[in-house]
């Protein structure tokens, strides 16, 4: 390890080294380090290189806010970036700064809104599935539809009408391996990118037409820097590819989650309910008022979201010397934050493993950017699709809840799976009945 000066501020620590990857064995070794040293932990990991690990809401949010351009992608995106390339959830400095830019215009709240009728249609999708499901007295694995709904979602969001006309030619969705294999090994990297070839075909038709169309797709393709220059086809394929793979496993994950805590909060479950009938009672009501007044449905999610945080383990690399209020960050520092280690520390937030969705009605009258709280990272590298992924729930929930109720088909708690993403380790199985 490199040697630091004499007057270092270091936080307490282990002597032993302390291997960390993205793994369960991470987690539990985190939570004991939290426990045994406080919220600030030094270690030093196998290879010798120093690392902090920060579970101080104050320290979190100054890193990844104020001073997030002292730092870049840590240790565990090797895997991400052979998936992504170098897309905005990987790419760092200049090329991440121009992305952005480029990006966030489509994200517009008033673009969002336009594609609330794609909501509707794939919640109408889900819809008569389930009815199937419950008049035949069948169970569903809402793990596999919640995916299900939010892949088509995203991708109809993202290509129009090239969606059936062209991702679903061959008869079977291209993408669908996506939602059905979690394990975002090489055999999915390579998947992924044999669809670059079909996806450049797209882009390249589109060209060719020059038609007018709204989707993401196209105001990608139109997006340009501060010269006036836009992405190259490398470039605009790896953002796409980005957009899909990040634009459906947070909702999915999310969601499958929020059927399974209903499925057991019957009180909880009512409320949601309630405030659908009162905002959602058909898909005439589903607008950017109506679903921006459904506040409870809003705590039920952020619930769920500081429970089970789609991205469990954040990873940061200081680029130059930088402090904390009482410790220094030497460059080369890798930086470990857990977002699900923080939301479920009894300290910050009391009684942490209850679900709660009354805790996020006014935190303790704490303003809402300073909640000690990041499920979708927080700053300038803050997840652009927060809004839009919100609003999908919201709609999904809306039109589904009041419908169908659901039963568990069993009382074991279906565990985590632990690795890029935080997802139920087993399946999730429900039984629906309409409820009218």
């Amino acid at each position: 390890m490199t040697e630091l000066p004499t007057d270092f501020r270091r936080p307490p620590g282990p002597d032993a080294p302390v291997p960390l990857g993205i793994d369960p064995e991470t987690l539990a070794r985190l939570v004991v380090l939290r426990d045994e040293y406080g919220s600030i932990v030094s270690l030093e990991k196998p290879s010798g290189r120093l690392a902090y690990f920060i579970n101080d809401p104050f320290e979190v949010r100054r890193l990844l806010v104020r001073r997030h351009a002292k730092y870049v992608k840590g240790p565990g995106f090797e895997r991400v970036k052979m998936l992504l390339g170098n897309g905005l959830i990987v790419s760092d400095g200049d090329i991440w700064r121009r992305s952005r830019t480029m990006i966030q215009p489509a994200f517009k709240v008033q673009n969002v809104h336009r594609l609330m009728t794609v909501m509707v249609e794939c919640s109408d999708r889900r819809a008569a599935a389930w009815a199937k499901a419950a008049a035949e007295g069948a169970t569903i694995n809402i793990t596999e539809e919640t995916s299900a709904f939010a892949l088509e979602l995203i991708l109809v969001s993202i290509f129009g009408d090239d969606y059936e006309n062209r991702l679903l030619a061959a008869g079977s969705n291209p993408f669908e391996f996506l939602a059905k294999d979690s394990t975002r090994d090489l055999s999915v990297v390579m998947k992924v990118r044999e669809l670059r070839k079909l996806l450049l075909e797209i882009i390249e038709e589109r060209r060719q037409r020059a038609d007018e169309r709204f989707d993401f797709l196209s105001m990608y393709m139109q997006a340009t820097d501060k010269n006036g220059v836009g992405f190259t086809d490398n470039e605009l394929l790896d953002e796409l590819i980005t957009l899909v793979v990040a634009g459906f496993e947070t909702s999915a994950n999310t969601l499958n989650w929020v059927w399974y805590v209903l499925a057991g909060n019957p009180e909880v479950e009512a409320k949601v309910i309630a405030e659908a009938e009162r905002f959602l009672p058909d898909v005439s009501a589903v607008n950017s008022e109506n679903t921006t007044a459904m506040a409870y449905t809003q705590t039920v999610l952020e619930e769920t979201l500081r429970l089970y945080p789609p991205v469990w383990l954040f990873t940061r690399r200081a680029r130059e010397d930088d402090e904390l209020e009482e410790y220094d960050v030497p460059p080369g520092t890798d930086i470990y934050l857990s977002p699900y280690i923080l939301h479920r520390t009894a300290e910050i937030w009391p009684d942490p493993e209850r679900f709660d969705p009354e805790r996020f009605r006014l935190v303790e009258g704490r303003p809402k950017k300073d909640r000690p709280y990041f499920p979708f990272s927080l700053g300038p590298r803050r997840c652009l699709g927060e809004y839009f992924s919100f609003l999908e729930m919201k709609v999904h929930l809306g039109l589904l809840l009041p419908r169908f109720s659901m039963q568990r088909v069993s009382e074991e708690d279906p565990g985590l799976e632990l690795a890029i993403n935080l997802r139920s380790k087993q399946d999730i199985l429900l039984r629906p009945s309409e409820r009218h």
